[in-house]
């Protein structure tokens, strides 16, 4: 591989394909940390509703879990673009990614955080009911800490596949990473070290994520039970 600036090589190309590289970046991005968030908000909430909600609540969080766990992302994605169109929804590409990621996402951090939450001793929740907390202080003071460091090592898995899982987004016309990298190659030819180049971001980005869980694992260890 030349490594010189002259035209033609791959510096140069890369330097000249900068602004469509960063945007894509961008998009993967944005679209990343969307997803993650509307993932860990919403999966936080069903994870509680599957440990102590209402029976029906229980129910329906359920049959959500595990019919989003069962479906392909990709086939999630191709519905809420496509799909939602048939009923008169009509959704813009970046945001029927973004929803279907989170849509996704969220099963699996409901799930997790149930676990999480199921695994702090009942007597906890004993303790704290006996000193005259109310069930959403328990849950508040008690339970969530202990459960949200519990979880963490899921829910860095999950933000890793929503990372991944972007690449996706390109079918419905998405201009992310990948495709930003693909339509550059199909302009300069340059297949390998775009690849290369595309695949040391994502590694970036990943690696990014998961020095902040374990950011997140060290300044909650004192919630270690």
């Amino acid at each position: 591989m030349d490594f010189s600036m002259a035209p033609g090589t791959f510096l140069f190309e890369a330097w000249q394909a900068r602004a469509s590289l960063l945007s894509g970046l961008g998009v993967t991005l944005l679209s990343s940390a969307l997803s993650i968030v509307m993932a860990t908000f919403c999966g936080i909430l069903m994870g509680v509703a599957l440990s102590y909600g209402w029976w029906w609540l229980k129910l329906l969080s359920r049959l959500y879990v595990d019919l989003m766990r069962g479906i392909p992302v990709l086939v999630l994605i191709l519905f809420t673009y496509y799909g939602l169109a048939l009923f008169g929804v009509n959704v813009a590409a970046f945001w029927a990614g973004v929803i279907a990621l989170g849509a996704f996402a969220t099963a699996h951090v409901a799930e997790n955080f149930r676990g999480a939450v199921e695994s702090v001793p009942a007597g906890q929740m004993e303790a704290a009911k006996a000193i005259g907390l109310t069930f959403g202080r328990r849950l508040y003071y008690v339970i969530l800490p202990q459960a949200f460091r519990r979880m963490l090592p899921p829910w860095v898995n999950t933000g890793l596949e929503i990372v991944k899982g972007t690449t996706l987004l390109s079918i419905i016309g998405v201009v992310e990473l990948l495709l930003s990298a693909q339509q550059q190659m199909a302009r300069n030819y340059m297949i390998v070290e775009f690849y290369l180049l595309t695949m040391v971001l994502y590694l970036i980005i990943n690696f990014a994520l998961a020095q902040l869980g374990a950011l997140l694992e060290r300044k909650t260890s004192y919630l270690r039970y």
